[in-house]
């Protein structure tokens, strides 16, 4: 028998997404990224396989899919596996870089359903991308009960200093119908 401090740690999407997603598509739009996004997120709430938080990668300029993630905390018994966090190592492993920034690759986008926690947001700042797009806002997510933890508009600011363009809002009312609809549900909340 194995000692469970030494075991590995499992990070997956669920396996209907690999036929979900049509890896050959070129998404030419941040409105077409943020559907891709949208329909991951919910499609892991009807599947009950995760919260309603989806997210992907793209490179910017030729709008192809290089990742995706949907939030798998409760799925996976991990809190740090938020969409954004599983499609940032998704991206990484498949490019086979800690840095979506390193010389010879094309620049990259992390496209979110709603605007990222406060880890997410840390995970966004190392990973690489040029640009971060948002749906859903924190207070959308906090009306059914997710706490975003520390993140203040300085945050952004912060980001966009470093050179990450930030744009927030992209279909937001489809966005924030999503997360109304997980509330509804009843879906389990996992914040702090």
């Amino acid at each position: 028998m194995s000692d469970p401090r030494a075991s590995g740690i499992v990070v997956a999407n669920p396996p209907w997404v690999e036929e979900f997603v049509d890896w050959e598509s070129r998404l030419p739009a941040p409105e077409d990224r943020m559907r891709l996004v949208i329909a991951l997120a919910r499609e892991n709430v009807a599947r009950r396989t995760g919260g309603p938080f989806g997210a992907a990668v793209f490179e910017v300029e030729s709008g192809a899919i290089v990742s995706v993630g949907v939030n798998s905390v409760v799925r996976l018994g991990n809190s740090a596996l938020h969409a954004e966090v599983i499609a940032l190592m998704a991206a990484q492993r498949r490019l086979g870089s800690f840095t979506l920034g390193a010389p010879g690759l094309p620049r990259h986008e992390i496209v979110s359903s709603c605007d990222p926690c406060a880890m997410c947001l840390g995970a966004v700042l190392w990973s690489g991308v040029k640009r971060l797009v948002c749906g859903a806002s924190h207070e959308d997510a906090r009306r059914i009960g997710f706490d975003e933890g520390p993140v203040f508009p300085s945050s952004y600011l912060y980001l966009e200093e470093r050179g990450i363009v930030v744009v927030r809002g992209v279909l937001r009312d489809e966005a924030r119908a999503l997360l109304d609809l997980y509330g509804a549900l009843g879906g389990p909340i996992y914040s702090p």
